[in-house]
């Protein structure tokens, strides 16, 4: 059975000398990997080998789910090629990388996501329109957040994960906490409860706490919200993200 939907690669690897196995986060079936047979010809259905961040119509054949499907067809979308111009910058390109890594490994296959999907798509778009590294970071953020969101992992940021009071981060540092074992922000009265509890600045329990704020966060505030989140996906995946190490040395 033949099925069309719309798609952006988000891994591929050299099957043989003509062939790819790519995976592929589609917007009405959810995440699949792919066999891609002939796409390394200089004459194929997919006009050339499929570069990671393609975008376009699919068409795929998948008569069994516990093996690899065989994509038949990859048109691009509106002509376009896909997001090249991510490889202009180093640090947005690595960015992109870590998003789809997160996106592979939070996923099941056959799990539709229609607005992760959506979310993803547009997160490369403004990708490629950001103007420096701390733009790219934030949009970032933004992704991670709403990634741990539509995969049913958020984490509790407006109140105090374990009293539930709500919390607004004093005038000194370190009075608001972030705990993975309460999964989520922790107020200055429970953090002793909590031996895994890192300390968090205002600005960086703020930006967590309303998402509106982390557009106009500094470098700094930014670095540290992420080294947050890090630290968050390595608990829950066991450990670190491969692309993680990229973007804190940046």
């Amino acid at each position: 059975m033949l099925t069309k939907d719309l798609a952006i690669c988000i891994r591929a690897v050299d099957y043989s000398e003509t062939s790819q196995v790519v995976t592929l986060f589609t917007r009405a079936t959810g995440k699949i990997g792919a066999i891609a047979k002939g796409s390394k010809r200089p004459k194929s259905a997919f006009d050339g080998p499929i570069e990671i961040f393609s975008y376009g119509k699919i068409v795929f054949s998948d008569s069994n789910r516990e093996k690899l499907a065989t994509l038949t067809e990859f048109e691009s979308a509106c002509g376009e090629p896909g997001f090249i111009a991510l490889h202009n910058s180093l640090f947005v390109l690595n960015c992109c990388l870590f998003a789809a890594e997160l996106l592979d490994k939070l996923t099941h296959e056959y799990d539709p996501h229609a607005e992760l999907f959506d979310s993803f798509l547009q997160f490369l778009k403004n990708a490629q329109e950001s103007k420096n590294n701390r733009q790219m970071l934030a949009l970032l953020i933004w992704f991670q957040l709403g990634l741990l969101k539509e995969v049913g992992l958020q984490p509790i940021l407006s109140c105090c994960a374990n009293c539930k009071t709500s919390h607004e981060p004093r005038a000194t540092s370190h009075e608001i906490y972030f705990s993975n074992s309460a999964n989520g922000l922790i107020c200055r009265d429970c953090e002793a409860s909590f031996p895994d509890r890192i300390g968090l600045t205002k600005n960086a329990a703020r930006g967590l706490s309303d998402v509106k704020k982390i557009a106009n966060s500094d470098n700094e505030t930014l670095n540290e919200i992420e080294k947050i989140l890090i630290h968050h996906f390595t608990e829950l995946l066991g450990r670190p993200p491969k692309m993680a190490r990229h973007i804190l040395e940046s």
